[in-house]
């Protein structure tokens, strides 16, 4: 592919005119070749990248179902144009429809035991707050038996025993005088038996008062100490019920904390299955990605289908792209966006407007030259008889101008100092003149400097 000049549209038609005439000698020798003048003049010139392909469309989409099931109903034909979201095809839906039932069942299922695991959890939360408080109050309560107990020992102790020395020794007067009372009857007279037993008495009292003296003194629990030593070991037996408590209603909180976790866990599976189930149920019913016209059915009603089987073609008609090959040597001019002119070799009249949309950054060998794969893209109006498939060429517009000097290419030189120069028409004279030059097509170059609007130069 090479640069070249797609159009020329000039304001002003280039003027040709031939001012110079055949000359001949006075002896009928050659004629030699007369220079060709030419007016400068204004007009836009634009500078082209050719290529040459296929008309494919812009966009497509061969669509599945993405679930298996029998075609029930087909709402569209070939050729009819469909909006974005209209449905076209249906597939049964009673297992789909079960499933999904059952899926919200299950997640119905899964948020309950959630809530329990959680009731559960805070009910376990307080019980093992409740021991902790039954624990507490047990060590309360113990301490307070304990302080009891000694404020016990120390206050009864004293007191007891000077109570029972007291008894002791009443008692012992008692039987000093049953015995002196004793004496003075003799055995067997009246009154003897009976003094007798009141010495025996007398002597048991004081037996049973020395004996609760030396225990005193040994240390022995009064009866006030012994009642608040049984109070101590009930309140520690209540203690350590209290803390076996605790400690077995904490155990019941390990599991107890992981239910809430694992019944999520089951939750967001069920979720999952549910949206799944959903899904699988929305994909049975096959509707149009985007606006376009269904090109393909490839299914009829009653048809069993996979989740991969193709069901219909959907393409947009209104907007299409030329793929064309673009040389090595041309690449480097491209630029997305660029506006292009392309011709349908099947449709010679219809002229068609595009814009650059993709250029390859991967080269390829095609018959011995690189080139890079373009696509131009364009809107195609109704009933303009464009196919996919059809041969076009392209024109990309690298650069352009409008209402610029124009002079013919070959008139542009190169003087012996490397100026680029003109020869300028003055009448019978001409002169070479530096000229600063733009844009070229190779047939006709843009003048920025040097030259004037109607001034005449010279082609040689």
């Amino acid at each position: 592919m090479n640069v070249k000049r797609w159009r020329l549209i000039v304001g002003l038609l280039l003027s040709c005119v031939l001012l110079g005439s055949a000359a001949c000698n006075s002896f009928g020798g050659e004629e030699e070749a007369p220079d060709r003048l030419t007016e400068v003049a204004r007009g836009d010139l634009t500078i082209t990248v050719s290529g040459s392909g296929n008309i494919e469309v812009s966009q497509d989409l061969e669509l599945t179902s993405g679930v298996g099931g029998r075609i029930e109903e087909i709402l569209v034909e070939e050729g009819t144009l469909v909006s974005e979201g209209e449905v076209l095809v249906r597939l049964e839906t009673d297992t789909l429809q079960l499933a999904l039932t059952q899926a919200e069942v299950t997640n119905t299922q899964a948020e309950v035991t959630v809530v329990e695991a959680e009731v559960a959890l805070a009910q376990a939360e307080v019980a093992l707050a409740q021991a902790g408080v039954v624990v507490t109050q047990a060590e309360i309560n113990l301490k307070n038996a304990e302080i009891g107990l000694e404020q016990t020992i120390i206050t009864s102790t004293l007191s007891d025993i000077k109570v029972a020395q007291a008894e002791v020794d009443v008692v012992r007067r008692d039987l000093d005088a049953a015995l002196s009372t004793l004496s003075a009857y003799d055995t067997g007279t009246p009154g003897y038996e009976e003094n007798q037993k009141r010495v025996i008495l007398a002597e048991a009292r004081l037996n049973t008062a020395e004996d609760a003296l030396d225990a005193m003194l040994l240390g022995t629990d009064t009866k006030n100490v012994a009642v608040k030593k049984q109070q101590v070991e009930i309140a520690e037996q209540s203690l350590e019920v209290a803390r076996q408590a605790l400690e077995s209603t904490g155990r019941a909180l390990v599991p107890a904390r992981l239910a809430p976790e694992v019944a999520g866990q089951a939750l967001e599976f069920a979720g999952q299955s549910l949206e799944q189930a959903r899904r699988q149920l929305d994909k049975a019913t096959i509707i149009a990605p985007f606006d376009g016209a269904v090109a393909r059915i490839h299914v009829d009603v009653g048809d069993t289908v996979l989740a991969s089987t193709p069901i219909a073609y959907l393409i947009v008609p209104v907007r299409m792209e030329l793929k064309l090959d673009v040389d090595e040597v041309d690449v480097a001019e491209l630029k997305l966006g660029q506006s292009a002119f392309i011709e349908v070799d099947a449709l010679p009249d219809l002229a068609l407007e595009g814009t650059l949309s993709y250029i390859s950054l991967l080269p390829r060998e095609q018959g011995g030259v690189i080139v890079f794969e373009a696509k131009i893209t364009f809107d195609v109006t109704e009933g303009s008889g464009l196919r996919s498939g059809m041969s076009a060429n392209a024109d990309i517009v690298i650069d352009e101008r409008s209402n610029v000097l124009l002079v013919p290419a070959r008139a542009v030189k190169r003087d012996g100092n490397g100026n680029t120069v003109v020869n300028v028409s003055l009448g019978e004279q001409s002169e070479t003149r530096t000229v600063v030059t733009g844009i070229s097509d190779g047939f006709h170059t843009e003048i920025l400097e040097g030259l004037k609007k109607g001034e005449t130069i010279l082609e040689r």
